[in-house]
């Protein structure tokens, strides 16, 4: 991971560890409920600190391990590239989904934000951080 595409101040300790801002955005990701998302926005607003594009970095990166589909773009579109394992993650755990119109490239759905946004309410307290074997 560049140092630029970090938050300032945030700089890895060595090339193998996952640096303190990746744990964080990720431990954040496994909190998101199932059926419930956040943008990248919400999670780096939540931790106050970075931005969208430090998230969505990190996700890149570091996301395979975690529930990646919970974190999404800010227009409810889904993740070029992963389109149809997300929605079959949606629809497996009942996000709330708006139905493409016919001019809508491929006739995907996106997400409905409005009901499928999660605000971070109802975090479980002293959750010790993401389990085990998670990278």
């Amino acid at each position: 991971m560049s140092e630029q595409s970090l938050p300032d101040g945030v700089r890895p300790q060595n090339a193998d560890a996952l640096p303190e801002y990746a744990e964080r955005v990720l431990d954040m990701t496994e909190l998101i409920p199932p059926g419930r998302v956040m943008t990248y926005g919400d999670v780096a607003e939540y931790l106050e600190e970075g931005g969208p594009r430090q998230v969505g970095r990190v996700m890149s990166l570091y996301g395979g391990g975690v529930p990646w589909w919970r974190v999404v773009r800010a227009d409810g579109v889904l993740l070029a590239g992963h389109e149809l394992e997300a929605l079959d993650r949606y629809r497996e755990e009942g996000t709330p989904l708006k139905e493409a119109s016919r001019a809508a490239e491929g006739h995907l759905p996106r997400l409905d934000l409005k009901r499928a946004r999660w605000d971070g309410e109802g975090r479980p307290q002293g959750h010790g951080g993401r389990a085990q074997g998670h990278i």
